[in-house]
């Protein structure tokens, strides 16, 4: 896995090019690594956006290793699931946003990867799909819940009962992408992108992310109970007073991340 960081961005490029990026164990384990790494920076270093793409000019990730999967029982696969079940919730709980830059097929464990993230931007050449079922499989990185919370059950049905690829418009009209660009733009409209949100400040972003997790995961009342909680508590923070008092002093904010 390839890593760079440049002004609170930092980029993870998964490098499995000759095996299009396909997820076995080593590279699961490695990515959720680097990604507790960098939440357990302090705040002041810590990067507030990654992106995740893809070595190559093919894939993004074109799914799980079959070559490492086929020699599994149902032990072995039941630990496997859990590594990219393990990889969901790391960038889950993460106090930085993440971007997925689908650079070409993300299919199986490359759809459940992508949906991982809070955005996820495509090249006009992606392709996207959950085919287990081809495989006589089902996803197993959270793809029956992931996949219907970005699309909605219908399509969620379709995609893995039918185990259909479908390209990047089909995917921008259905929800599971965000936006298209050309191949040869997609890392730097991403980039650009991420920038916009790098310079919001840090403790806004985590919380933000909290509360949208909670929206996902538990009732209307709890989240929403949740989010007055988050709000209240950036209220004592000095960025929140810092952010207030530049608006009204009609200046840029600086914001530390405390």
């Amino acid at each position: 896995m390839l890593a760079s960081e440049d002004a609170g961005v930092a980029t993870l490029t998964l490098d499995r090019p000759d095996r299009l990026n396909a997820l076995d164990a080593s590279l699961l384990s490695r990515l959720t690594e680097r990604v507790a790494e960098l939440e357990a920076r302090p705040v002041e270093s810590r990067p507030r956006v990654v992106i995740i793409t893809g070595q190559g000019e093919k894939a993004f990730v074109a799914g799980a290793d079959i070559s490492s999967m086929a020699g599994m029982g149902a032990s072995d696969a039941r630990r496997f699931s859990e590594l990219g079940q393990r990889l969901g919730r790391a960038l889950d709980e993460a106090s930085f946003a993440v971007i997925a830059a689908v650079n070409g097929f993300a299919l199986g464990g490359g759809c459940e990867l992508a949906l991982c993230a809070d955005l996820i931007l495509a090249s006009e050449r992606a392709r996207f799909g959950q085919p287990e079922i081809n495989l006589g499989l089902v996803p197993g990185f959270g793809g029956t819940l992931r996949l219907a919370r970005r699309t909605g059950p219908g399509w969620a049905n379709r995609l893995i009962l039918t185990g259909e690829p479908i390209d990047a418009a089909k995917a921008l009209e259905i929800g599971l992408c965000d936006a298209i660009f050309p191949a040869r733009e997609l890392l730097a409209k991403t980039q650009e992108l991420a920038r916009k949100i790098a310079v919001k400040p840090p403790l806004a972003i985590a919380a933000a992310r909290r509360c949208l997790l909670r929206a996902r995961t538990t009732d209307p009342t709890t989240a929403t109970d949740f989010e007055s909680g988050e709000f209240a508590s950036l209220f004592a923070s000095a960025d929140g007073q810092e952010g207030m008092r530049a608006f009204l002093e009609k200046r840029a904010a600086i914001f530390r991340g405390s």
